[in-house]
């Protein structure tokens, strides 16, 4: 299963929490994970979470301010949130492909103004306000039941099968054998549920896999690998191993 790694979190801080939950097994086709990202104590100095690009969707909720909430997703480059010194926020993370709510919701930067969509976010982000992070599972879970069955989270059937199969692509042609389908019907599947083109896609998942094998198995080349993943990340591998909790 498609297990993209965490946000970059500077080791070097401390009290900064990061906890993830897997879904209830029922859930498990349309989210990898629900998480909590919250400080312990007030900071000295303002933190900075450098967001990567994982083709996922995230329904985040901020629980010092239950009315803020939103949908975000992140295309190809990596952004750096200034969250400041005291934050709490809880999200679910959904699978590439599976959102198929209004494209228009989905931002790609810091959401810091109140909720004003028709999605019962802010009602959602107040049941979930002073429970634990356990406590917040079955509050996901009912959410997410209640999207699968107004149809705005749905089983993707292309972007399931090149999950299962990423070992096997390293190309667009490779993606569009394990899809079963031509190049160009790739082409407009994938648009029409990911926002993604076929390469953008590709280069995202490819740099997602190079933590988790060696990246000759991914890229032509040493320098095709830097080149695209500091591109994705803003970093070399080697500084982003560095300086980044992986």
């Amino acid at each position: 299963m498609y297990d993209p790694i965490k946000d970059g979190m500077d080791k070097a801080v401390r009290f900064v929490r990061y906890m993830v939950e897997k879904p209830p097994e029922h859930l498990s086709a349309w989210v990898h994970c629900y998480w909590e990202l919250r400080t312990e104590v007030t900071l000295a100095q303002d933190f900075h979470l450098r967001a990567i690009p994982d083709a996922c969707v995230n329904i985040l909720f901020n629980q010092v301010d239950t009315d803020i909430a939103g949908v975000t997703a992140l295309r190809t480059t990596y952004e750096m949130l200034n969250l400041g010194t005291s934050f709490h926020y809880v999200g679910i993370q959904l699978l590439p492909g599976v959102w198929q709510g209004d494209p228009e919701e989905i931002a790609d930067q810091f959401v810091g103004t109140p909720y004003g969509g028709s999605l019962p976010l802010v009602a959602v982000g107040r049941q979930l306000a002073g429970r634990d992070f356990a406590g917040m599972r079955d509050v996901l879970s009912d959410l997410l039941q209640r999207f699968i069955d107004a149809g705005l989270v749905v089983s993707n059937a292309v972007t399931a099968r090149i999950l299962a199969g990423l070992d096997d692509i390293r190309t667009v042609a490779d993606m569009a054998a394990v899809a079963g389908l031509s190049s160009r019907q790739l082409q407009r599947t994938l648009k029409q549920t990911t926002g993604f083109a076929p390469h953008d896609l590709l280069k995202v998942l490819r740099m997602q896999q190079s933590f988790k094998q060696h990246y000759l198995h991914l890229y032509a080349d040493q320098s095709h690998y830097i080149h695209s993943f500091r591109k994705a990340t803003g970093c070399t591998p080697a500084q982003y191993i560095d300086r980044f909790d992986v």
